[in-house]
């Protein structure tokens, strides 16, 4: 966040072409690549894009930012980018609204000349764009199911994904006597919570697949043959693998927080959301019992309109005008 901005506008720069529009992402110090590019960009409109940020975004007491004190800096760096574009995006309502209410508290921190009326600048020129994903592509991964209800996990194993808590329920299940399987899925890192590797080794009979899948068509294939995707994030801006996992079938029970509830179609809240843990151990094991009726239920064509086929012309309508009215 701190060079990129440098090392894109000297490329950008060196380049024989203008485009219509600067599109950037949250990861940009637009502020810095504008200031470099001034002679080209100064008539181009900007649209910046959050698919996540730095002022909401929780952190881990682990980070070496938070230990010195310097973790607000880039939230700073979002908000004076969000300030100097022209359009601001989001991935989801929920994304928009915590966005400007962690900005409005991060300003209100300062002594004076704070400038708090700078997030309802912002307001004023953002709206919510949805991810367009390539959901199409895992049509021709359709399998037989697994004999044991398989459970999946298919997220980046991190802190924020909050593994404790899923796997406290996925032991307590098995305490329980409940049957069935696991597909440990998702980017593992250096630095991993520990818990994967506890659970790696009470929950070994129920572990059918435990790491990164190597290639696209594993991947697929597990979230295909996948029946239930119990979630248990602390952190998500819009969910793009769990848009994948239910989009291939998987049963979704998610909590009531975040950007789930404005994901899921208001009709299926009651079956799909929870509000506390003991209640989501509860609603993975009736799954698990009745294991025929869940497999019959699929919210697959509620997420279809994720995909990129159904979300290009909203981009190209939105883009399309942007240049219109900056032209004008």
């Amino acid at each position: 966040m701190h060079g990129g901005a440098i090392t894109l506008a000297d490329q950008f720069m060196k380049m024989n072409f203008i485009p219509d529009l600067i599109l950037a992402t949250d990861m940009l110090d637009v502020t810095t690549f504008i200031s470099l590019t001034k002679k080209k960009t100064s008539h181009l409109p900007v649209v910046l894009y959050f698919h996540e940020n730095q002022l909401s975004y929780p952190w881990s007491k682990q980070d070496r930012d938070v230990q010195r004190k310097r973790d607000h800096h880039y939230g700073f760096i979002n908000i004076a980018s969000a300030l100097a574009a022209d359009h601001v995006l989001f991935n989801s309502q929920f994304h928009l609204y915590s966005f400007h209410l962690e900005g409005e508290k991060l300003l209100k921190n300062f002594p004076d000349y704070n400038e708090t009326k700078t997030m309802d600048t912002i307001k004023k020129k953002s709206q919510v764009l949805y991810l367009g994903m390539d959901l199409e592509k895992f049509d021709e991964f359709k399998v037989t199911a697994f004999k044991n209800p398989l459970i999946v996990w298919n997220h980046r194993w991190e802190y924020d994904k909050n593994p404790e808590s899923f796997f406290k329920c996925m032991i307590e299940l098995k305490d329980r006597g409940a049957v069935f399987n696991l597909a440990i899925l998702g980017e593992s890192f250096s630095t991993k919570p520990s818990i994967f590797d506890e659970a790696k080794t009470k929950l070994s009979k129920e572990i059918v697949h435990f790491g990164y899948c190597n290639d696209f068509s594993q991947y697929a294939t597990w979230l295909c043959k996948a029946d239930i995707l119990p979630v248990t994030n602390n952190q998500d801006f819009f969910g793009g693998s769990i848009v994948e996992a239910i989009y291939c079938g998987a049963f979704p029970i998610l909590p009531k927080r975040l950007s789930y509830p404005e994901l899921l179609p208001k009709e299926r809240h009651k079956t799909h959301l929870y509000e506390r843990e003991k209640e989501l151990v509860d609603m993975i094991e009736d799954a698990i019992t009745n294991i025929k009726k869940t497999r019959k239920v699929s919210l697959a064509s509620d997420f279809k309109r994720f995909d990129w086929k159904n979300m290009n012309s909203k981009y190209d309508q939105l883009f399309s005008t942007i240049i219109d009215q900056h032209k004008n």
